[in-house]
């Protein structure tokens, strides 16, 4: 089990500031408003007037629940919070973590590797809440809408944030609806009073300012189901596209960090991995010469990343370059380099931190 976190940041030396995320570069997250300020972006969403967040009031908050269901509900906070509950941590990712470092230039949120956090999140588990209201057997889809809104490109009509999942996924994602964070109600820029947390899926899949879950007979059609996180490549004469959902899986050096100096002899190297399909199985460190395996503390796990460390000897100085590379127990080992894609999603490419040694 990790240890109890604010936040928690990749490298210890970050402090945290209030309520905001701490990036593996060392910058504060903050994406576009669409949806996700702490962690990922909509970078399309533009806002007619106010910036701010939706600012639910918790005491008149209703969620309600409709659709393809044999009782509708509509629940306040007090109804959720006295229905069963679950705790655990849950490492978020957005999609367009590391889109810089694709080639050619990608448009988007110009994120390195920042766009990555864990918490500790409490909710009801989302299977109970379904379970309450009944689903009919003509349902196909669970649909989540969240509070925000705005408009898209090439587009002036306002629309609501909305993603959905199939029946098995929803069921199979172990999802919560969230309302505390680090055991504190959630702030509202991480989606105040009541989000949804799907673990291991990248982050888009988690709404915030959730209002509405409705169970529907059909695949959602919505802009950011299927006009944004798509993976879209060229391959020969034909165009072929694959849906953004789980983690790829990707190890992050976190110490020491780009463009340190470092004294020739015993080295540590720390950093964090992990993967939405397995627990992280192995984490190799290159530091210029054959590739070394480093330890993996904590207890494993799919939700959450999990920390390794490599004590190491350099004893040339000059510049070097250290490399990380995961592998998860499903067998998958994070790629020399990701494949470019037309919307930069999911570059799990293994990263590179030059140092100098002297």
């Amino acid at each position: 089990m990790l240890p109890p976190l604010r936040w928690q940041n990749l490298a210890d030396s970050f402090n945290p500031i209030q309520a905001s995320a701490i990036s593996p570069d060392g910058q504060f997250a903050a994406c576009s408003r669409a949806n996700h300020i702490d962690l990922y972006e909509i970078p399309t969403l533009q806002f007619a007037g106010s910036l701010s967040d939706p600012n639910l009031n918790a005491a008149d908050y209703r969620l309600a629940v409709g659709g393809l269901v044999r009782r509708k509900l509509s629940l306040n906070l007090r109804d959720l919070m006295q229905m069963p509950s679950q705790t655990f941590f849950a490492t978020l990712e957005c999609a367009g973590n590391g889109r810089t470092k694709f080639d050619p230039p990608i448009p988007g949120e110009k994120w390195a590797f920042g766009a990555v956090s864990t918490a500790e999140w409490t909710g009801v588990p989302l299977k109970e809440v379904l379970d309450r209201a009944g689903i009919e057997s003509s349902a196909r889809e669970v649909l989540f809408r969240g509070a925000d809104r705005g408009t898209v490109e090439d587009s002036s009509d306002t629309i609501r944030f909305e993603r959905s999942l199939r029946l098995d996924e929803a069921g199979d994602s172990g999802a919560i609806l969230a309302y505390v964070m680090n055991g504190e109600p959630l702030p509202i820029h991480h989606g105040f009073p009541l989000r949804l947390i799907v673990p291991s899926w990248y982050a888009v899949a988690s709404v915030k300012w959730l209002t509405d879950i409705e169970l529907i007979g059909q695949p959602f059609a919505g802009h950011f189901q299927m006009e944004k996180y798509w993976y879209e490549w060229r391959r020969g004469s034909e165009d072929a596209r694959e849906p953004v959902t789980r983690l790829r899986v990707r190890a992050l050096i976190t110490e020491p960090n780009q463009g340190s100096e470092i004294e020739r002899g015993d080295i540590t190297i720390r950093g964090v991995a992990w993967s939405g399909m397995a627990p992280i199985e192995r984490v190799e460190v290159n530091t210029g010469g054959a590739w070394h395996q480093a330890n993996l503390t904590g207890e494993p796990s799919r939700q959450a990343w999990q920390r390794w460390e490599l004590v190491t000897r350099i004893d040339a100085s000059g510049p070097a370059m250290l490399r990380a590379r995961a592998t998860d127990r499903a067998g998958r080992v994070q790629p020399e380099h990701a494949e470019w894609n037309r919307l930069g999603y999911g570059n799990n490419s293994i990263q590179e931190v030059a140092i100098r040694v002297v």
